[in-house]
């Protein structure tokens, strides 16, 4: 009996919480010594992915954030990202009047404590299948770098080196 209403419900898109496809995703944080150093949560909601961060033991201060292109975090540079994760082709940064890419957040704020958060929502990324999906062939990670990010400039901001990388994982 379960069986056939799972397939009526899934027929008429309802699904049921113990099959529905949750749209939902975690990153784990490291520094370049392998050390945590925060946590992401990425949830799909209207309008977007909602990202929220927490960081600890980082530099105070500023600093930029973003999804880079490639499921890598190969330290210590955490080059093996690659760019900042671009379907659409555009320019760098959300005060760019030919941007933003699709990764591009507002800056984390690092307290004197080392600690920061920021919870922000990104209408250009999907959880869900889509050539913006964070969950492409290759993967993507989440990258926090030294500097502040200043919103407009090709190709990353000015936000300086890789200081914590985490892939994203569903």
């Amino acid at each position: 009996m379960r069986r056939h209403l799972v397939v009526v419900l899934a027929m008429l898109g309802l699904g049921l919480p113990t099959i529905a496809h949750a749209q939902s995703a975690r990153v784990q944080l490291k520094d370049a010594q392998a050390n945590v150093v925060g946590t992401a949560m990425l949830s799909e909601v209207p309008g977007g992915v909602r990202v929220t961060l927490r960081v600890n033991g980082l530099k105070p201060g500023e600093h930029g954030f973003h999804i880079h292109a490639v499921g890598k975090c190969e330290p210590p540079d955490f080059m093996s990202a690659g760019a900042h994760f671009n379907p659409y082709g555009k320019h760098h940064g959300l005060d760019n009047p030919a941007g933003p890419h699709a990764g591009d957040f507002p800056n984390l704020k690092v307290g004197a404590d080392g600690t920061g958060s920021v919870d922000t929502t990104d209408s250009l990324v999907t959880l869900k299948e889509g050539p913006n999906s964070v969950f492409r062939s290759g993967g993507t990670t989440l990258i926090v770098h030294a500097d502040p990010d200043d919103e407009k400039t090709d190709p990353a901001g000015n936000s300086g080196a890789r200081v914590a990388c985490g892939v994203i994982e569903r």
